[in-house]
Order: structure tokens, then sequence, then C-alpha cells
């Protein structure tokens, strides 16, 4: 994405009030009946679009009664309903199974990564903005720690970078550049040396917060794997479960994601109604066609599970309501 600008931070400061986000949600389990492990599996592999690997999953959940998935973000500018919504949804389906959540706030690796123009101090300021409006929308924090990346490897950096330099060392320039795209970045980029360092990093934070479960985005799929990997190359039985989730695409024809350096390519979780519906009324949605339909993306991943219904108005001469 674009580096954030003063204009950005200043909006972020002065946020409207994020209250007016939260939504009533209907997916969280209620306070019943403790789940079967049938139950649990099914709520936590519903989080995924591919998970590494079912039968491991299974065996944690059945063996573990509070498993620890990792989730992090870096702080990079206003958040869209995929990060706000989407990931509220599926925190609270891992807390209802029993997972506690640590949420990783990587300001050090926004920072490595050039974000906000690199200025921790900005960066710090959308961490603080990006969990109130979590809050807002309605996450479930019983189970959930946000963890501030700098402030959790200086306070123990005997344990953290030994890992990162193993991680580093058993590993090839090549290997690492192929996970250039957990930073929005692709191989053909010139990366910076902090760039290149940032990978060994991610790879080092599964392994720091003691993670089981691995929960990001698709794009963060290659950085998980080479966990594994290095779980391989240290002879460690236990590898971390990789939970990929979906990517909501962007608004128009051909956008696998949202971008927020596009805004016509995103819905902002501070949009009034009047800017959302515009973007919805020009937002690519062709008749009949499902593949690549961000509208329909957004029914099934969004307000299916967060409703549980989705209603059609129309005139009667097209068929009435629906």
């Amino acid at each position: 994405m674009a580096e954030g600008t003063d204009e950005q931070i200043s909006a972020v400061e002065s946020s409207p009030n994020m209250a007016s986000l939260c939504l009533d949600s209907s997916f969280s389990a209620p306070a019943t009946a403790p789940l079967t492990l049938e139950e649990k599996y099914a709520l936590v592999r519903s989080v995924a679009e591919e998970c590494i690997q079912e039968d491991e999953l299974r065996n944690l959940l059945e063996k573990k009664q509070n498993p620890i998935c990792y989730d992090g973000f870096e702080p990079s500018g206003r958040m869209h309903i995929a990060q706000g919504v989407l990931k509220t949804i599926n925190v609270n389906k891992l807390t209802s199974a029993g997972c506690t959540v640590k949420i990783w706030i990587a300001d050090w690796f926004a920072q490595l990564n050039n974000k906000m123009g690199g200025d921790l101090k900005k960066i710090q300021t959308v961490g603080r903005y990006l969990i109130e409006i979590w809050k807002a929308v309605g996450m479930n924090l019983d189970r959930v720690e946000f963890l501030w990346s700098s402030d959790e490897i200086n306070s123990r950096a005997h344990e953290y970078w030994p890992l990162v330099m193993d991680i580093a060392r058993r590993n090839t320039l090549p290997r690492i550049i192929r996970c250039s795209q957990i930073m929005g970045r692709s191989e053909q980029d010139e990366l910076t040396a902090a760039q290149i360092f940032y990978p060994c990093m991610q790879c080092a934070d599964i392994f720091f917060l003691k993670a089981d479960i691995c929960q990001l985005g698709m794009d963060q799929r290659k950085v998980n794997v080479l966990a594994r990997e290095y779980c391989d190359d240290i002879k460690r039985k236990n590898k971390p479960i990789i939970l990929s989730h979906h990517m909501l695409p962007g608004l128009q024809q051909g956008q696998e994601k949202m971008s927020k350096s596009d805004p016509s390519s995103s819905i902002f979780m501070e949009d009034e109604e009047a800017e959302v519906n515009l973007k919805i009324k020009k937002a690519y949605c062709p008749p009949k066609i499902v593949e690549g339909n961000p509208c329909l993306e957004y029914i099934k991943y969004i307000i299916f599970p967060w409703f549980g219904k989705f209603e059609v108005t129309r005139n009667t001469e097209n068929g009435g309501d629906k």
C-alpha cells in the first residue's frame, strides 16, 4: 500500500465515535453446554479456506483445551471491512471454541516495511485506533491478547533474536525472498535489507508466541509454511497448524484483494452509509456471474456469518422480495 500521510494520521487521531460501528453479532456460540470435539473442530475449521493439516488440528483440539492462535497485523492506515468485520467473525469463532487468540501488533514490522513513512509514533497511533475499532465492532476479548511487537521483543530479546538468527542461518536468500508476498511485495521488487529480515522475524514470532495455530490470510501462507519447514530442520515434532482464511476481493473487476491505497476498491470501517451505498452501486456485479463477483463474496463471508440471512428487495413484477 502507499505510505501513510499526515492527512491519514489526522483522520485517525480525530476519528468518529467508534461505538457507531457496533453491530449485533449472531455468530458467537451461546453460553450453553460445552462444545463437543466435532463442534469445536467444525467451528475452528470454518475459519479457513485452507488448513495444513486437518488431522493435526483435530488432534490438537482433542488434547489441548485452550490452544493458542497467532494472528497479527501491520498498523498501516485505515481499516477495511475484511480486516475489521471478517477478522472479528473469525476471532469470535476461535474464542468460542476455547482458543486463546494472540493478536500481534506488528509496529516494528510496519517500520521495517516503511509504513506510515517509517514513523513509529504514527504507526503506534494507528495500532491503538485499530484496536478500538475491533472493540466497537464486537470482538469478544475474553480470550484475546493484544501484544505490541516492540514491547514483547524488547522484554524478551534474549529469546527472540537467537531464534531469528537460527531461522536466517538455516534458509537461503531465495527462500526468504519467496516470502515477500507477506509484506505486500513481489519477488521482483527491489527489497531493502530490512525487508529481507522481515520474513525471518515473522517466522520467529510463531514460536516466540508459542502458537499452536497460525490464523492469517492466504497471502501469509508462505511464511507459515516456512515455520513448518523450520520444524523439520530442528527435528521438532509439533508443527504450527496453518489456518489460512479467505481474502476478500476488491470491489472492482479483477481485484484479488482490497487495497488501502485504492479507496474505490475497499469499504472502510469509518465510511459513512452514503459512501458505502455508492461504492456498492459502482462495484463489479455482473448478472448471473458468481466467479470473481465481490458483492456475492461479501454476502457469503460477511452477511451470512453475521446476520444469518440476506434479503433482496424487489418489485412485484421482478418476482417480489426474496
